[in-house]
């Protein structure tokens, strides 16, 4: 497992302040983002405990998921969710042209658009998978409309070299007023966030958007 930063400097912020990193400090809101998914292993359970605790949370899906399990991720707009565009195939923008990254992009999108199920969103939002972009290819993105979304806090819930008490710390000692958490509804996720999701959410619930 390659090294990765959980709390996001200020200086990368800085580097690119077109994408979305966190919002406003004097909000009392969280923000909790879930990539990768939908996946019946997974992603039902999220729902089910974000309406528990009436939180509501963005969702940045893989276009060929939406394709092979609709409904849920029908039920994750019928439920209130804001939608992301996470490219179809889950594409590293810095190992992969800028056509076949728009390409991949626009796929998604028409995935969505056959869903036969209408999205509500007031803004197109868009997440790098791997948070790995080129300047060519956010530019031409931020042209397609799309708000960049990237994170302040990534729980490393991916990371199966860590403990379950190690990623629920990752997010609840570097979690603040406006801050994006990164969490994954996918089955390399899933034991540590069967484990960390429910506690932050008893934490911080009352919170959460």
């Amino acid at each position: 497992m390659k090294p990765y930063l959980v709390k996001t400097p200020k200086l990368l912020q800085w580097l690119y302040p077109k994408r979305v990193w966190a919002f406003s400090r004097k909000s009392n809101n969280i923000h909790l983002t879930f990539d990768d998914g939908p996946i019946p292993e997974v992603t039902p359970w999220v729902l089910d405990l974000l309406k528990e605790y009436n939180a509501k949370a963005t969702f940045f899906c893989i276009g060929d998921n939406v394709k092979k399990h609709p409904e849920i991720f029908k039920r994750i707009v019928a439920e209130g969710h804001r939608i992301g565009n996470h490219t179809f195939h889950h594409l590293k923008g810095t190992e992969t042209t800028t056509i076949n990254y728009l390409k991949d992009i626009a796929l998604f999108e028409e995935t969505i658009e056959n869903s036969e199920f209408r999205i509500q969103n007031s803004e197109l939002l868009f997440r790098p998978p791997y948070g790995k972009m080129t300047s060519k290819q956010a530019k031409e993105v931020h042209n397609k409309g799309y708000k960049i979304v990237m994170w302040d806090v990534l729980s490393g819930d991916f990371d199966q070299t860590i403990s379950k008490e190690k990623c629920l710390r990752n997010v609840t000692k570097n979690i603040e007023s406006g801050s994006i958490v990164v969490f994954h509804d996918s089955l390399k996720a899933e034991k540590n966030l069967r484990y960390v999701l429910p506690k932050v959410l008893n934490i911080f619930f009352n919170r959460c958007i």
